[in-house]
């Protein structure tokens, strides 16, 4: 796989290389399809890889589970059951509670920031509305 990596690297340069001291007007095409056909075989080659790493974890794990179940039936342990976690009432004790992520902290500060926010733009436009009646009172026009 690596050899074939290499060379793909290696290729590719000589190959822009060759394209522009060469001079071949009507290798464009050619020189397209042979990349995409390239690059199809290269994401071909990463995706064996990748099944063939994901067979030999799950084969590894069925045999350390194997292994484990062994020892559990020669000590006579019981397999341990995965809790499932409830959701659980604030406690009193606040030093008790659950953190907040750093999501639950950003939407509260955003929250606390738009009521500020709308407290200073509504006590704004109560006082350019009185301004502006103060100047229409003062002001005749003929």
């Amino acid at each position: 796989m690596a050899a074939f990596v290499a060379k793909q690297m290696v290729g590719n340069k000589l190959n822009a290389v060759k394209g522009a001291v060469g001079g071949e007007g009507g290798g464009d095409e050619d020189d397209k399809e042979k990349e995409e056909e390239a690059e199809r075989e290269r994401q071909e080659a990463i995706r064996e890889a990748e099944e063939r790493r994901k067979e030999k974890h799950r084969k590894m794990e069925e045999e350390r589970e194997k292994m484990r179940q062994e020892i559990r039936d020669k000590y006579n342990i019981k397999k341990k059951e995965e809790v499932q976690e409830m959701p659980q009432e604030e406690p009193a004790n606040p030093l008790m509670r659950k953190k907040k992520t750093p999501e639950e902290l950003a939407a509260e500060a955003e929250a606390e920031d738009e009521d500020e926010f709308t407290k200073l733009k509504n006590m704004m436009t109560t006082q350019v509305d009185e301004i502006k009646t103060q100047i229409e009172a003062r002001c005749n026009l003929q």
